[in-house]
């Protein structure tokens, strides 16, 4: 069985589990968006992420997938991922094969982001679109997936204490918040 063909089956016998929350309330008009969630085909998996540019007014320096909000022209997640993958990263639309979809999760800032899940060819000739990202890097997907990695923290944002998790790389990167919850959730559904 092929990973596409694996990780497709995994999705569809877990549908059934309830998302995590991340405790936000969905904004009352939500910005629609979404990310993909690159899962490179290779003998042992990796997942791709990126390392906002500094100078970025929203999340300047976090780790995130590629992703964003959705344009008019957009015809649903999977489209509005894959162009924004297309535009950030230089990802060949035509070279993911999409398996499926997470559940949607809401931001503080307002935004409902749809995780699209696909599967990559290794080793793409990537390169970063500087003004909004400053690096691109692939983790092995065993290591984000083990939940002993998945490091419960807490943190006050606008006078609410607030629950996330946390998974560190190579002591470089640190994977949290929003873009960690949902690495979370997808260990959940392809455990």
């Amino acid at each position: 069985m092929s990973l596409a063909e694996t990780i497709r089956a995994k999705l569809a016998a877990t549908a059934h589990l309830p998302a995590l929350t991340t405790g936000i309330e969905p904004a009352a008009a939500p910005v629609s968006a979404a990310v993909l969630i690159a899962i490179t085909d290779r003998p042992e998996p990796g997942l791709i992420l990126t390392r906002r540019n500094e100078a970025l007014r929203r999340h300047p320096g976090q780790v995130a997938f590629a992703g964003g909000r959705a344009d008019p022209g957009d015809s649903g997640p999977e489209d509005t991922a894959l162009r924004e993958a297309c535009e950030e990263i230089a990802m060949p639309r035509s070279l993911v094969e999409i398996v499926g979809r997470d559940s949607v999760f809401h931001t503080p800032t307002g935004f409902a982001i749809v995780p699209v899940i696909g599967i990559v060819p290794p080793d793409l000739p990537l390169s970063p679109r500087e003004f909004e990202v400053a690096d691109i890097f692939e983790v092995p997907l065993a290591h984000v997936l083990d939940t002993a990695n998945h490091v419960r923290k807490s943190a006050e944002f606008n006078g609410l204490r607030r629950e996330y998790f946390e998974i560190p790389w190579e002591g470089t990167h640190r994977i949290w918040g929003v873009t960690a919850a949902m690495i979370v959730n997808l260990s959940r559904r392809l455990a």
